[in-house]
């Protein structure tokens, strides 16, 4: 099993950054790939990134191209999400997710592990 917490989410101004981690514990990270998800309310959850389970690939939705960034530090057992220039659409709950063997995934199906999730609100 493995259990996925995630933090760093909060408040921001359109245009700021925030910096969301995804720490993993029960199993090591460094063998599943991993992703970003969000949802708002009323919506389904969507494809926000992935990330492979080495770093060499990284997949984003194009509405965050160029913005976001999606990273991992397996000696710390983190994947992280840096979101830069913020906009109010951005404003949703995200989730991180694991999996093995899914690179790059787009469908929330693919993946077995979930975390809580952490609010992120863009004011205009």
């Amino acid at each position: 099993q493995v259990q996925l917490v995630e933090s760093g989410g909060g408040l921001v101004q359109a245009g700021g950054s925030l910096r969301l981690s995804c720490a993993a514990t029960g199993r090591t990270l460094s063998s599943y790939d991993a992703g970003w998800f969000r949802r708002t309310p009323g919506k389904e959850r969507e494809f926000v990134a992935a990330i492979s389970w080495r770093g060499a690939g990284t997949y984003y939705a194009d509405s965050v191209k160029g913005r976001f960034t999606i990273s991992r530090d397996n000696v710390k057992n983190t994947v992280y999400l840096q979101m830069n220039s913020l906009k109010p659409d951005d404003t949703a709950v995200y989730y991180c997710a694991a999996s093995r063997s899914i690179s790059g995934s787009y469908y929330s199906d693919d993946y077995r592990y979930w975390g809580q999730g952490t609010q992120v609100t863009v004011s205009s």
